[in-house]
């Protein structure tokens, strides 16, 4: 690698200045390459907050456009650190800086920065919630647009955030972000804003830090060699390590996210060409990535070695080259799957087309199985494998090795669905809707000032009393986590007439928290890893319980079970953490999807 490694001549790379973006740029004004600015600084400024840069502005020279005749003057930022030489060789690090058209919840007339309300519930049970899904197409002049639709389809992944980056005609990186569904932050004028042939997108769940909106991705960044965006799929290990130097080195950081760290470790490797400076940073990451790039002339494509994220390939009738985290994104925008992004691969897509490269030594893969079991929408394709299929085999296995005697077969909407149809096949009794799920209700809720119990499962869950009357019951479910959201599932099944209840989980018992990508409670917090199958029976009210058994799914799963990571249900971890918990009370949270509780967000809004 060193061979090809140079240092590059330090580039001035300008931004469109215009009502829906601030432009920074950075010009290193030093003399002799005797002191070079370094670490990174992000901006995040709203529409209504762009009067206030008249102060920030005091402390920067200003500077017009050289060759421009507009009069607008973009900023210099001149920070002038004295660095102490560290294991990372940060101190040959460039200007690097992040910025984007921010999309707050603005006050009428004010300026400043009202918030939606949420109401906080302390209902307990928690499903693994997966960290985001990424999008990135290249070649298509409708790319943003079909961005936007690919993240629909990835809505599923995350839900309190999305953001768009687009490669304008004129070689400029254009940014939308906002804290909402996708159908709230975009809209057709919107759209109208990212114009270009290739984009990249992102959806998340919640995120730590002192504003939400900070943490949505894509992040789009400034450095010596030009502009780049990424979006991130996953969790690393070793964040808080490499942060911590880097900042020891005099790198500024202004979000709580990890993909921050990959953007400085871009910007001060030395390695040539762009793809090079990815590898160079990748080999200082540990744990789970799946990531887009996007510079003002390539998309680029990676995933960790262990491939702990998926990531897919596809291409649309035109030529246009898709990723996405989903093949299920692909199919909504009519691009036929190619094949996986394959572990430690870096795919780079240009007008030459895709060239593939090694990201690192190849480790046995560690694909998280929890994508069949949970994350991943019935429709798609992951790992190679059918998620449907799976997931009927699952319920089919249940029914095999735990059978009972009832009379209608039932799911815990809507992940539990496919594998409850696997049940009833193989057991021969009716499946039935006996849960019904409401799409309307929000996060945000009034409880009344009387307490209903049970409110939040109540308000997403109805029960039909003619299909459970009177019946024996067996109902089906992805996971237990703590077990509090199952006995209210129980209570409410009893309550509507079922005679018995008896659940069947289409996964093994989760004893260990997961580290890479998924937000999971610590280990002394899940019910399996403190109570018997036979006292969370008791403990959620059940006739009966069975969980999938660990040994079956890895039998089914055959020559393929040693590429799945099965560190959730064993406690034994592909790469160790290096910190206690990463992201823990803040991160990627998890919820069952039915109460949706915010307690672990923190101060996650900027007030």
């Amino acid at each position: 690698m060193e061979k090809i490694r140079e240092v590059a001549k330090t580039q001035s790379k300008p931004f469109p200045h215009s009502a829906a973006s601030i432009t920074l740029r950075i010009k290193d004004q030093t003399t002799n390459n005797k002191q070079k600015p370094t670490g990174l600084i992000l901006v995040s400024l709203s529409q209504s907050s762009m009067a206030a840069t008249t102060t920030f502005s005091s402390s920067l020279s200003l500077s017009p456009k050289p060759n421009n005749p507009s009069t607008t003057k973009p900023l210099s930022l001149l920070p002038k650190p004295f660095l102490k030489p560290s294991p990372l060789s940060l101190s040959s690090s460039s200007p690097l800086l992040v910025h984007g058209v921010s999309q707050y919840f603005s006050s009428e007339s004010s300026g400043e920065h009202s918030l939606p309300s949420f109401d906080y519930n302390e209902d307990g049970d928690e499903k693994p919630r997966e960290e985001c899904g990424v999008v990135g197409i290249f070649g298509d002049p409708e790319a943003s647009r079909l961005c936007y639709l690919a993240l629909h389809a990835l809505q599923h992944r995350g839900q309190e955030g999305a953001g768009i980056v687009t490669v304008s005609n004129e070689k400029v990186l254009q940014t939308i972000t906002g804290v909402g569904l996708v159908s709230e932050v975009f809209n057709e004028s919107k759209l109208d804003q990212l114009p270009g042939e290739f984009a990249i997108g992102h959806v998340r769940y919640s995120t730590a830090g002192a504003s939400m909106l900070k943490n949505v991705q894509p992040f789009v960044a400034g450095y010596r060699f030009g502009s780049i965006g990424v979006a991130h799929n996953g969790n690393l290990v070793n964040y808080k390590q490499l942060r911590a130097m880097l900042e020891e080195n005099g790198s500024i950081f202004n979000t709580s996210s990890d993909t921050e760290v990959v953007l400085h470790l871009i910007a001060i490797s030395k390695a040539r060409p762009f793809f090079m400076r990815i590898i160079d940073a990748c080999e200082k990451l540990q744990g789970a990535y799946s990531m887009v790039f996007v510079t003002e002339d390539k998309l680029v494509a990676v995933r960790d070695p262990h491939g702990f994220r998926p990531l897919v390939m596809g291409r649309r009738s035109n030529g246009a080259v898709v990723f996405a985290s989903e093949t299920c994104a692909l199919d909504l925008i009519e691009a036929t799957y190619e094949r996986e992004v394959y572990p430690g691969e870096v795919l780079v897509v240009d007008k030459d087309g895709v060239k593939s490269q090694c990201l690192m030594p190849h480790n046995e893969p560690k694909q998280c199985i929890f994508e069949h079991i949970y994350f991943s929408l019935p429709n798609s394709i992951v790992f190679g494998r059918s998620v449907y299929e799976s997931r009927h085999v699952f319920g089919e296995i249940l029914a095999t090795e735990s059978p009972v005697d009832c009379d209608v077969v039932i799911a815990v909407p809507d992940s539990g669905v496919v594998a409850a149809l696997g049940y009833a096949a193989k057991s021969g009794v009716a499946f039935q809707q006996g849960l019904i799920r409401s799409h309307y209700v929000g996060r945000t809720f009034i409880e009344p000032s009387q307490k209903i119990r049970d409110f939040g499962v109540k308000l997403k869950l109805s029960p039909v009393r003619g299909v459970l009357e009177g019946k024996r019951v067996v109902v089906v479910d992805d996971s237990i986590v703590r077990g509090t959201t199952s006995s209210k599932i129980v209570r409410l099944l009893r309550e509507a007439g079922a005679k018995e209840v008896h659940m069947r989980i289409a996964s093994p018992p989760i004893v260990a928290s997961c580290y890479y990508g998924v937000d999971t409670p610590s280990s002394e917090e899940l019910i399996s890893n403190r109570m018997s199958v036979q006292e969370i029976s008791d403990f959620i009210g059940s006739d009966s319980l069975a969980f999938l058994s660990f040994d079956t799914l890895k039998k089914h799963l055959g020559e393929d079970s040693k590429s799945f990571c099965y560190a959730c249900f064993t406690g034994d971890y592909p790469v160790k953490p290096a910190e206690v918990k990463v992201k823990r009370g803040g991160g990627d949270f998890i919820d069952d999807g039915l109460v949706g509780s915010f307690d672990n967000i923190e101060a996650g809004w900027v007030r």
